[in-house]
């Protein structure tokens, strides 16, 4: 039977890809290390019983960098076969709609947004959502893909190119540009942090042609690919 094609930033990719979550040297294994990444700018929970809501949470790949850090691990996500993966791994599952989650006001510590707002048409309504949840003082912590000539090039048709089993992941249309997520993030009281990232080079190429070993994800001088944000919730 050929293989259902589908558009652009479709949901059921993921589906699709349900059994490369966590196989070693999968086409997703970016994935791990910017959640390793990210893992690094959420600091250790400050009270008993705090809250890391995981947006976008897909197979759980956050879970083992963030495990001894105190947090009650929630992940949210649209797709079922990804929550069923992250449940394995310790993650509690939510399945909803980042546009409108299911949770209080300032009821979660940190919310992390990981490789999630270049998937969404809605990046205000997202936003809006993550800082409502947040408490005073608490932490928005992600990463996403600029919108940029150059990320398209390199994040969308270059990787299709050399992973053709992503091919369609990414709608271009939907990449983020990083003044407009600061802006949107200071409307909801949350100043944001904005560094550019990379994977280091020569481990990279290693792996491409290999399939073996983590690669590390450093700073750069640029936003113009990768970018991480980080910005703490004013306390009134």
């Amino acid at each position: 039977m050929p293989a259902v094609r589908r558009a652009r930033n479709d949901p059921g990719q993921y589906d699709d890809l349900a059994g490369e979550w966590w196989r070693p040297g999968s086409p997703l294994s970016m994935l791990h290390w910017l959640a390793r990444a990210r893992a690094n700018l959420i600091p250790p929970a400050e009270r008993d019983g705090a809250v890391l809501l995981d947006l976008g949470c897909g197979g759980g790949l956050l879970a083992p960098h963030v495990a001894g850090k105190g947090y009650r691990h929630v992940g949210v996500d649209l797709v079922v076969s990804g929550l069923e993966q992250a449940a394995a791994h310790g993650v509690v599952p939510v399945r909803a709609d980042a546009t409108r989650l299911p949770f209080a006001d300032a009821s979660v510590d940190v919310v992390s947004a990981g490789e999630l707002l270049e998937h969404v048409p809605d990046v205000p309504g997202v936003i809006a959502e993550a800082c409502r949840v947040l408490r005073p003082g608490g932490w928005l912590v992600l990463d996403t893909i600029n919108d940029t000539a150059l990320a398209r090039l390199i994040a969308v048709r270059l990787a299709e190119f050399v992973m053709p089993a992503v091919r369609g992941i990414h709608d271009p249309a939907l990449l983020v540009d990083p003044g407009r997520l600061r802006d949107e993030c200071a409307k909801h009281g949350v100043p944001l942090d904005v560094r550019g990232i990379r994977p280091t080079l020569p481990a990279l190429t290693r792996w491409l042609v290999t399939r073996r070993n983590a690669v590390s994800i450093v700073p750069t001088f640029t936003t113009a690919i990768l970018y991480q944000g980080r910005g703490r919730k004013g306390i009134p």
